[in-house]
């Protein structure tokens, strides 16, 4: 089954300050993450940003908020980004399928979004690192629990090139120098 450009969607799923730090492999996301929205980005694929509770959690953390400027976040207090009703407009409204997700932490907000995506009959594509939870074996088990429900886990660099699909070009060359 082949990620097709014109029908995916980015999604990226509270990276904010207060719990930021405590992320296992944190650095690991803030190298990645901002590697797969400038992908995105230049492959000219729409986003959607979510908070949890900014009063509680903070706003997005930098780096990752450099490469979200200008794209309204949706904040929300439920869990999974689907119990946000401007959150399913926004995705419903988009008309794309396939939701490319990064975001913390992996055995809640991704993971409970992640099922009630496929419920809603959509595709979700979890890169594997570009998500983490404050402990590793929670990543784990999210991990594990997502491939059993038959979600597509991959990573950044394999879901630009594959997003990408040609060599050559203005585009290549932007995913190629992201990628370095």
């Amino acid at each position: 089954m082949r990620i097709l450009h014109d029908n995916v969607i980015g999604l990226v799923i509270d990276f904010q300050e207060r719990l930021y730090p405590l992320i296992w492999e944190h650095e690991k996301l803030t190298r990645n993450v901002p590697v797969l929205l400038e992908g995105l980005k230049a492959l000219e694929i729409p986003l959607l940003v979510t908070e949890q509770y900014v009063k509680g959690l903070g706003p997005t953390v930098q780096p990752i908020a450099g490469s979200i400027q200008g794209i309204e976040r949706i904040e929300k207090a439920s869990f999974s980004c689907c119990d946000e009703p401007s959150f399913m407009m926004a995705l419903a409204s988009s008309g794309r399928d396939y939701v490319v997700i990064a975001g913390i932490e992996s055995h809640v907000c991704v993971l409970q979004t992640v099922i009630d995506l496929q419920h809603n009959g959509y595709h979700p594509v979890v890169v594997e690192d570009c998500i983490s939870s404050r402990k590793e074996n929670d990543k784990k088990i999210a991990i594990e629990r997502m491939r059993h429900e038959g979600v597509i886990i991959t990573t950044c660099e394999a879901i630009l090139f594959e997003l990408l699909r040609y060599s050559g070009g203005e585009k290549f060359k932007a995913i190629s120098r992201l990628v370095k």
